[in-house]
């Protein structure tokens, strides 16, 4: 199939509508004049007659492509006016040609655009100079004036509208790279905030949500509860948290599908609240062989923290205390807090009892029976998010205990408290 070329002609040959009407106001304000015989130079003029209109066609022609066709247009119309201002002149073609100056100082290339004015200024003095050394009169100053008037002066208005509009392209620019860059921080603070509310989801409702399904499992367990109300009762408790529970860790993933790392603004729980915390992993433990621990070695009152530490601590420990509840065996779950004010990162650890074989490893994990509630392994992930967001180490997995007879399972979390833990 041939190539159909395009109905409109290439842009270099398009003229502008403002180019057109410049050409036809000129072209009929020149003929008016030719008409009338209202030559610049009278005397000249008249003997040439209809051959000035030739020149005024040749610039309007150069109008034509004053946006799209320089410097040639440029070049046309100076070789224009030198014929019409040399049988005569016509007002219409040195005002056209003006046009043409100005034109090629704002819409020619960039070279041009800045060498055109320095060109007008040096050819206005030589012909100024010219002019007095030839005819030696003063009125060759007028001349001098009117060349620098229409060369000057159309050039420099091109270059003053050609910066400002410079000006203004780049400050479009500068507003649409803040915007970009504001955008982007915009994202960027809220996709942290999906990932703070996917943590703090977790350690809140999640972590309640859990304790209900314990305390359900625990009680539907129970050898004298036979009241078949009772357990179809506590049934549908239980389905409906563990159901709660799928539903939340579903809505955690999607949160943390967008998350970054970011620095997290200071919750309000607090160090000074892990003995609320243990009270209640005691009552809604469901577990009569299971104990907590709280061993608090920081000092004489529990040296102050920066609020971020001690709000990562409390989060370690808590997820801690909740998969203690979910998975320990039975036996007693420590928690233990270590920090000398005057040095060293304030130390976070948390022991439980593994099932079945001493001595811990993998095969007290591979013996351990099914968890009390279901997990979905977030915790771990947010704990060790937050520990590495402020420049600290969390391990978690099996370990020996120290009388060596039980294996347990050990988190510990060291956590920085100096300018580190700021970042």
């Amino acid at each position: 199939m041939p190539h159909r070329r395009s109905a409109l002609p290439p842009p270099w040959v398009r003229p502008h509508r403002d180019g057109v009407l410049i050409a036809l106001a000129g072209l009929v304000g020149g003929v008016t004049l030719w008409w009338f015989g209202l030559y610049n130079n009278p005397r000249v003029g008249g003997s040439y007659g209809a051959w000035l209109l030739l020149p005024l066609v040749a610039v309007c022609i150069a109008a034509l492509g004053r946006r799209s066709a320089q410097p040639w247009a440029l070049v046309v119309a100076v070789a224009a006016l030198a014929a019409d201002l040399a049988m005569g002149s016509l007002l219409a073609t040195v005002i056209v040609f003006t046009d043409v100056v100005y034109a090629a100082v704002l819409y020619g290339p960039p070279r041009l655009s800045r060498a055109l004015l320095p060109a007008c200024v040096a050819v206005s003095v030589a012909a100024t100079l010219v002019m007095m050394a030839v005819l030696r009169t003063p009125a060759t100053l007028l001349l001098g004036v009117f060349c620098a008037g229409i060369t000057v002066v159309p050039a420099w208005s091109g270059v003053v509208i050609r910066d400002h509009r410079n000006a203004a392209a780049a400050e479009r620019l500068r507003a649409e790279q803040t915007a970009l860059l504001a955008e982007m921080d915009r994202v960027q603070a809220v996709t942290a905030e999906r990932g703070r509310m996917a943590r703090e989801l977790h350690d809140l409702v999640a972590n309640h949500l859990s304790a209900i399904a314990i305390r359900s499992t625990a009680a539907l367990s129970l050898e004298h509860l036979d009241d078949a109300a009772a357990r179809a009762s506590l049934g549908v408790v239980r389905e409906n948290s563990v159901q709660g529970l799928a539903e939340m860790r579903r809505l955690i993933g999607l949160l943390r599908d967008a998350s970054v790392d970011a620095a997290e603004p200071a919750a309000s729980p607090t160090l000074a609240g892990l003995d609320a915390l243990i009270e209640r992993a005691r009552a809604g433990a469901g577990n009569p062989g299971l104990s907590f621990s709280l061993r608090d070695e920081r000092g004489p009152a529990g040296a102050s923290l920066p609020a971020p530490v001690e709000l990562a601590a409390y989060r370690v420990v808590q997820e801690s205390v909740t998969n203690a509840l979910k998975h320990s065996a039975p036996g007693t779950v420590t928690v233990e807090l270590r920090h000398t004010p005057a040095r060293g990162p304030l130390t976070v650890r948390v022991t439980s009892p593994l099932h079945g074989v001493p001595g811990g490893g993998r095969e007290a994990l591979d013996a351990a029976p099914l968890p009390r509630a279901p997990g979905s392994g977030a915790g771990l992930i947010g704990m060790r998010e937050r520990v590495e967001l402020l420049g600290g180490a969390l391990s978690a997995g099996p370990a020996e205990a120290s009388c060596g007879e039980t294996g347990i399972w050990e988190v510990r979390a060291e956590l920085p408290v100096g300018e580190g833990s700021l970042r």
